[in-house]
């Protein structure tokens, strides 16, 4: 996977129940094959996954590299990750979509990215709206952001 030529799959886009973990697999090929580019493995976002599912970054990268297909890897993760209900994992699934900024950097970070990506978008207040508004996909317009914690 070239992240240097194409954009990770979105957080949003579900593996075996589990938001964010094809975007941390594409992630962590293009790492193991030195093509990420700006893309970072593991991020925030990506500890975030390890740790609700109970596995290291180390143990994900020898899955990734021992695994050439999703479902090898999601295979070695039901056999090796913490088993959640199905209803707490949605929950999780939604806290983390949701999930903006958790800190003064972090949203003067945020501010920047999306001033450069859309300015018009003050409706955006979730990573995973500003990463597919940043891989060009289509961001739904939300009512502005009242801040859940």
């Amino acid at each position: 996977m070239d992240l240097r030529k194409d954009f990770p799959r979105s957080m949003r886009f579900k593996l075996a129940g589990y938001a964010h973990l094809a975007r941390m697999i594409d992630k962590c090929r293009a790492v193991v094959a030195g093509t990420e580019g700006e893309y970072i493995y593991p991020c925030p976002m990506d500890d975030r996954l390890m740790e609700f599912v109970g596995i290291t970054s180390e143990q994900f990268t020898s899955a990734v590299k021992a695994n050439s297909t999703d479902d090898g890897v999601v295979k070695w993760l039901e056999q090796t990750a913490t088993p959640h209900q199905p209803t707490e994992l949605e929950e999780w699934n939604q806290k983390l979509l949701a999930r903006g900024p958790s800190s003064p950097e972090s949203a003067a970070k945020f501010k920047k990215y999306l001033a450069a990506i859309d300015p018009s978008r003050t409706d955006i207040a979730a990573w995973s709206d500003l990463q597919d508004l940043e891989e060009r996909r289509a961001v739904p317009r939300r009512e502005p952001a009242h801040h859940h914690q």
